[in-house]
């Protein structure tokens, strides 16, 4: 152990929490490694994985963070590979056989790959002898950032028979440590955990009205200008805002949000990690996998989600050990915007019904097929809410998952068809005849005619898709795939679906309340008159962090008294007519229904549904209206509102 760490990685010793992680793999046990960000989790997995004598399988929910780990794993020789949805079907192919062969040691991939039906296939031909989860606490309801997907690994984890487990995580509570050692029985003994508190980092919060912050930031980025830092803000439009009010004051600043296309965002971080541009603001789109050690400041302009996600932010500061600061600038003006974001993803018991009875019409075909965007729509229930439902479907032995296809393939001629043509002959050549003549051609791309490739040549999908890639490779057409289409055995059907839609909506029901409460505890954290690296700490579980750090704001003397939100008048003197006269008419023409109290104060509080976008709510006068009010509060109005 300790040579491999000399020889292959170059350190002359391990970090706090290393030596007693690696051990216990290496003893063949499962072990969970709680450390903070940047502290050498990786270690953990990477080393034991040279010495284990089969494959280690990652499972990581960041492709950026895999390909930093890989660059880092082939710089020092060691055989890793990663699959994602990026790769050519060749490259896949490629590293799928070296694992087969044995040469090679660590395989990356996210957790979704395992839905996959030809990949669990394979995975059960190669002996694996340890799983690595990353971002562990994804794993728990409990936990923030939960992931769906996460809940089944324990399944997989038996079903390919892979004897121990190491889970790795920097933010955890202890409900959620206890949930993920339960899942995969994991020793009390063997959890890791190396503390909470960071005494490098000035925690800071500073009470601001909302009409200050701006120029509060000003004045503390103007005495940082030059040094690398983070603002972190909540939604997209204010990151653009912001970074354009700090460039207009002479602090030069870029924004990053998820609704940037990938190539400037990627040269947006790349400019930062190089050190070209200082200041990045940023939703939480921003930092995941960031390995940056010298980030002096990290500014919340807007409230963090939850301690968790406060606690991963503020990470991202000081890896280099040298002092940095990390200030919140806090009011009460934006938790509503935060408890919306919540709201909005429950879904509507009418919904949950919707997808209950589309599974049960599949029955008859023997097999359940859908396109998650179409049935997003059609049930009314945001992406991420409807995966989780998926989940809990499976957990609860309704469905499994068999495998995933796209739909629509369409692709570009780089070369023209006639040329395309000459490249090959015999059987080749009339089965690209049949693809190019059965293909649509609209002015630039044509669209794949898998039906009419199967009735006029007995071509299998199979083989049109192959060739289709092998063109893309050679550089003859520019290839899109589009549409996944999902397919899932229906493994009950005699379930009663009005108990079930009852059970699961109150599954979502307590899941809203349990990150409501999160909002409220970080809103307690922030107002402590205890010291603020103590009370992170504890939160965490850590109960060895100094009672006074001596270096945050509360230590500093200054106890964040959180100013009211400002004073909004009555809903008791709001038009109901005039806000939603407008939205039901339009909503009774387009479905037959009046809305319900829950759709009408979505709309009012500006919370986005897929059925919104149809009926182009946006557009309609009374939508956001009363975004400012608490949800709960115009749900109770909208109510006392409504007939019956």
């Amino acid at each position: 152990m300790h040579n491999t760490l000399e020889q292959v990685f170059g350190y002359p010793r391990f970090r706090p929490g290393q030596e007693a992680t690696i051990g216990a793999v290496l003893a063949g046990r499962s072990a969970a490694a709680i450390f903070p960000t940047g502290s050498g989790k990786s270690l953990c997995y990477q080393l034991p994985a040279l010495l284990l004598p089969h494959l280690t399988l990652v499972v990581s929910p960041l492709l950026a963070l895999m390909q930093d780990q890989l660059e880092f794993l082939r710089r020092r020789g060691i055989s890793a590979g990663s699959i994602d949805s990026a790769q050519s079907r060749d490259d896949a192919s490629d590293v799928m056989a070296r694992a087969r062969s044995g040469e090679l040691k660590i395989l990356m991939i996210s957790v979704e790959r395992l839905k996959n039906e030809r990949f669990r296939n394979f995975l059960q031909q190669v002996p694996i002898s340890l799983l690595v989860v990353d971002e562990a606490h994804c794993i728990s309801e409990w936990g923030h950032n939960f992931r769906p997907d996460y809940l089944k690994l324990p399944d997989y984890q038996r079903q390919f028979n892979i004897p121990q487990t190491l889970l790795l995580t920097a933010t955890a509570t202890p409900k959620v440590i206890a949930d993920m050692q339960a899942k995969f029985a994991i020793a009390p003994e063997d959890v890791v955990t190396t503390g909470f508190y960071r005494p490098n980092l000035n925690l800071l919060v500073e009470p601001v009205r909302g009409q200050d912050k701006r120029r509060r930031l000003v004045e503390w980025m103007a005495d940082r200008r030059g040094l690398p830092s983070i603002v972190y803000v909540t939604l997209q439009k204010t990151a653009e805002h912001i970074a354009e009010h700090l460039d207009r004051n002479g602090i030069q600043a870029e924004a990053y949000h998820a609704g940037l296309p990938n190539e400037q965002r990627e040269a947006i971080q790349q400019r930062f990690m190089s050190g070209q541009s200082n200041c990045i603001v940023a939703t939480i789109a921003f930092g995941m996998g960031i390995d940056k050690s010298d980030i002096r400041n990290v500014v919340h302009f807007d409230l963090p989600k939850s301690i968790e996600n406060y606690s991963q932010e503020i990470g991202r500061a000081g890896r280099d050990g040298q002092p940095s600061d990390c200030l919140v600038l806090a009011n009460r003006d934006s938790l509503n915007v935060l408890e919306n974001f919540v709201y909005g993803d429950t879904p509507e018991r009418d919904g949950i019904r919707h997808v209950l009875d589309e599974l049960q019409a599949a029955v008859p075909e023997g097999q359940w097929e859908f396109l998650l965007g179409p049935l997003a729509d059609q049930s009314n229930i945001r992406q991420l809410p409807l995966k989780t439902l998926l989940v809990q479907l499976e957990l609860r032995g309704v469905i499994a998952p068999r495998y995933a296809y796209y739909a629509e393939y369409r692709f570009k001629y780089l070369l023209e068809p006639e040329a395309l043509l000459e490249r090959f002959d015999g059987e080749r050549r009339d089965f690209v005849a049949a693809l190019i003549q059965t293909s649509t051609r609209a002015r630039t791309w044509a669209t794949v005619n898998f039906e009419a490739m199967y009735t006029q040549y007995s071509a299998e999908r199979n083989r049109v898709v192959k060739a289709l890639d092998f063109f893309q490779e050679k550089g003859w057409v520019e290839l899109e795939s589009k549409q996944m289409t999902e397919v899932y055995s229906l493994l009950a059907t005699d379930f009663d679906s009005g108990g079930l839609s009852a059970e699961l909506h109150g599954y979502f029901t307590r899941h809203e309340q349990t990150e409501v409460a999160r909002i409220h505890a970080m809103l307690e954290m922030f107002a402590t008159e205890r010291c603020l690296g103590y009370r992170l700490a504890e939160y965490f579980g850590d109960r060895n962090a100094p009672e006074r750090c001596g270096h945050c704001s509360v230590c500093h003397g200054h106890v964040a008294r959180l100013p009211a939100p400002p004073e909004l008048p009555a809903l008791v003197d709001k038009n109901f007519e005039a806000l939603c006269s407008e939205f039901i008419h339009r909503h009774q023409q387009h479905t037959g229904n009046a809305p319900s109290a829950e759709r009408l104060t979505r709309f009012l509080c500006g919370i986005s549904v897929p059925l919104f976008t149809r009926l182009k709510a946006r557009a309609i006068s009374g939508y956001a209206a009363l975004e400012d009010y608490p949800y709960l509060d115009v749900r109770t109005w909208t109510q006392q509102h409504l007939p019956g």
